[in-house]
């Protein structure tokens, strides 16, 4: 699989290309802020032909270039049905200090929009995907998972914002939160093979082993799974990446 991506807006959200090979048909995952001109740039230089956008979850710092990209090579978005509301109306689930930002931002819904499933298989542009709802961050928050998709034939996650390298997404925006976080975790993330490569909303790429011995969230997941309850306090998430 050829893999690309860039961070871009005030918010550094990631925005990956996902391909077969250079000249193929591609994915694009999470086109957020500023994200047209590079994603432009990728494309030319693999020259590669969209054929659809794949939203991990509907906060506009992933969403928000996704009506002019889907509009003007007339692809399809796919977003989670618990997070579709957040196209059309994204202040719903932030504070009003983002009234400004959210003027600039081309709000609505591209003209297809499919709906992803809770669990299933997505076959799309020469790829074959795992979709998996993880709960959390917010209530529509997926994961996209390839079998084999990495540079040395390894397991590739694009985990949005539920996992990141030594974090994990906030929970506490309207949509988030911590138990449903600590679930996902420990039903998504940590069944995952160590050596699979984790493509996050934010920050650079990780690996789950990586994430697995280092990452203060999953200790705490594996520590809930162990028990029922959990000694102490809960972390709190975060609040430095993104929405």
């Amino acid at each position: 699989m050829l893999l690309a991506g860039f961070p871009a807006g005030s918010f550094g959200t990631n925005c990956y290309i996902a391909a077969a090979g250079p000249g193929e048909r591609c994915l694009i995952v999470d086109p957020g802020q500023d994200a047209i001109a590079p994603l432009d740039a990728l494309l030319e230089k693999y020259k590669l032909t969209p054929g659809a956008v794949l939203l991990t979850h509907g906060h506009l710092d992933h969403t928000w270039s996704v009506v002019p990209v889907c509009g003007a090579r007339d692809i399809p978005a796919y977003i989670h049905p618990a997070d579709r509301s957040r196209l059309t109306d994204p202040m719903a689930s932030l504070s009003t200090a983002f009234g400004p930002m959210i003027a600039q931002m081309p709000v609505g819904e591209p003209d297809d929009v499919r709906e992803l499933p809770d669990n299933g298989r997505l076959e799309i542009a020469g790829l074959d995907l795992t979709v998996t709802l993880a709960p959390g961050h917010t209530a529509g928050s997926v994961t996209f998972g390839s079998a084999d998709g990495g540079p040395d034939g390894e397991p590739v996650l694009f985990s949005g914002d539920v996992l990141f390298a030594g974090s994990i997404g906030r929970t506490d925006l309207p949509g988030g939160s911590y138990e449903a976080m600590l679930d996902s975790l420990v039903r998504v993330i940590l069944p995952l093979a160590d050596e699979t490569l984790v493509l996050s909303g934010h920050g650079p790429t990780t690996t789950i082993g990586r994430e697995r011995a280092a990452n203060p969230y999953l200790r705490e997941a594996v520590a809930a799974r162990r028990s029922e309850g959990r000694g102490g306090p809960p972390l709190e998430p975060p609040k430095g990446r993104g929405l």
